[in-house]
């Protein structure tokens, strides 16, 4: 019974310790989980959702209009009858449709300019998430990057602490029982103080370099959260010195999409220069209209009541009265549907709109659109040049990074053969306390550089990686 329960403990711990194994976070997932919740890249995604609507309204505006309109009132005093168009004095009330549509038949190319220009910046604007993406990436993984530092950093720091505390340990039993001056406790219990604050200063820099990955992953504080500590391989047959800036930068402009953001915006602002121009040419639209409309004081003539009149006219001087029959016609209220089928009238026409003077906007709009090509050639020139800026610092960096992860190599050698010497000859008696932990301090020191060294070597080499267009992996 008691090994069932031993088994079971273990299998789940197992089970326990795998789950925490699958929660850790990798690069890549880190990588994908800043993009996905970056709030500059939703912006960004925002902005082409943006400017994919603006190609789709432009492409629309080929397409003929059609409105339809309803209007419906009470008019008082003297009023024009809208079905008569005759002066009333009494109110009137009105009803009235109407249907219209028109189309653009010609006009200089605007539409056409419109569609290229909005083109162009929908382009521009996914080159340009792109960018921001591809930035965010690098800054995660030199994030990630620190993390490992930090945590190997802790490593040696937690390793140092025990072995000055062994040490401490050891130097006592030889003062108890003579073999060592008492003195000699000191050394090491300095010694031992330092470890304490360097394994202090590790941990806070490992908590601060956390903090720093948390927050371009909008993690909040307190959230578990722990990353996968795979085995550091710095690549061997990397030549950086045969690497070419001017070739690297060639490839990086073709591959990377921050300078073909640029010139795809310059293309834009030179069809905005043509925008601008049509403006000067004149506009034919063709038109079309469905009218009716409804009052309530329009009549029917119903039929003629028969009327005699009695007027006096003159004969021979003298007044004589007459009695005329008139025919006088009577009215009746004309029915809603009457009216609406009767009124019922239509139009179809062409307009042409010639530009003639504008108080010289259009010329204005025309230099504006110039000075925007002009903006955008600079822009796109920059963008080259900080491109080529980057990466000829990145080589930099890379070759000095390697001659000093060569140099650190060599040193963490000759520190480590040095305090192998110091402490056999300590053992014998040769040497104090003093000079062992000097030794060992030194060795130490060799160790935290050549540490530092091959990550920031292992950064660069991934920075090169990221120009010549390969994923950033720690594989």
């Amino acid at each position: 019974m008691l090994f069932l329960r031993f088994s079971f403990i273990l299998l789940l711990f197992g089970s326990l310790t795998m789950v925490k194994a699958q929660n850790r976070w990798s690069l890549q997932k880190c990588v994908t989980y800043a993009t996905e919740n970056s709030l500059a890249i939703k912006q960004s995604i925002a902005q082409i959702r943006n400017a994919e609507l603006t190609l789709k309204q432009n492409q629309l505006s080929r397409l003929p209009n059609l409105n339809a309109g309803v209007s419906g009132g009470y008019q008082f005093g003297r009023t024009i009858d809208p079905t008569t168009n005759s002066f009333a004095l009494e109110g009137i009330g009105f009803n009235s449709y109407s249907l219209n549509t028109g189309i653009q038949v010609f006009g200089g190319g605007i539409i056409k300019h419109n569609i290229l220009r909005s083109k162009y910046e929908l382009e521009a604007g996914k080159l340009e998430a792109e960018t921001t993406e591809n930035n965010l990436g690098l800054q995660v993984a030199a994030a990630y990057l620190n993390v490992l530092l930090a945590d190997e950093q802790l490593v040696i720091a937690k390793t140092r602490l025990f072995q000055s505390q062994n040490q401490l340990n050891q130097i006592n039993r030889f003062i108890e029982v003579g073999a060592r001056p008492i003195n000699e406790r000191y050394d090491f219990e300095a010694a031992l103080a330092l470890d304490q604050q360097a394994l202090i200063e590790a941990e806070n820099f490992l908590i601060r370099s956390n903090l720093i990955l948390r927050q371009f992953l909008l993690i909040p504080d307190g959230t578990p959260f722990d990353i996968e500590k795979p085995e550091i391989k710095i690549p061997e047959d990397v030549d950086v010195d045969g690497i070419s800036a001017n070739e690297l930068f060639v490839g990086a402009v073709d591959i990377l999409p921050q300078v073909k953001a640029a010139e795809k915006r310059l293309q834009a602002a030179n069809i905005g220069i043509l925008q601008a121009k049509a403006n000067l040419l004149p506009t034919l639209s063709l038109f079309a209209s469905l009218r009716s409309n409804f009052s309530n004081q329009a009549r029917t003539i119903t039929g003629f009541d028969v009327t005699k009149v009695k007027q006096n006219v003159f004969i021979n001087n003298l007044p004589v009265a007459l009695e005329i029959e008139q025919n006088v016609p009577t009215f009746a209220k004309k029915e809603y549907f009457d009216q609406v089928r009767e009124n019922f009238g239509q139009s179809l026409g062409l307009q042409l709109n010639i530009p003639i003077y504008n108080n010289r906007q259009v010329k204005i709009n025309i230099e504006r659109a110039k000075l925007g090509v002009i903006s955008n050639e600079v822009a796109k020139e920059q963008a080259r040049q900080q491109l080529r800026t980057e990466i000829e610092q990145t080589l930099t960096a890379v070759r000095a990074s390697q001659r000093t992860l060569e140099a650190a190599n060599l040193s963490l050698k000759a520190a480590t053969a040095a305090f192998e010497n110091a402490q056999k000859r300590y053992e014998l008696g040769a040497i104090n306390s003093l000079e062992l932990n000097t030794a060992r301090t030194n060795m130490e020191r060799a160790k935290s550089d050549r540490i530092r060294s091959r990550f920031q070597h292992l950064f660069n080499l991934k920075q090169v990686d990221f120009y010549q267009g390969r994923p950033i992996t720690l594989d």
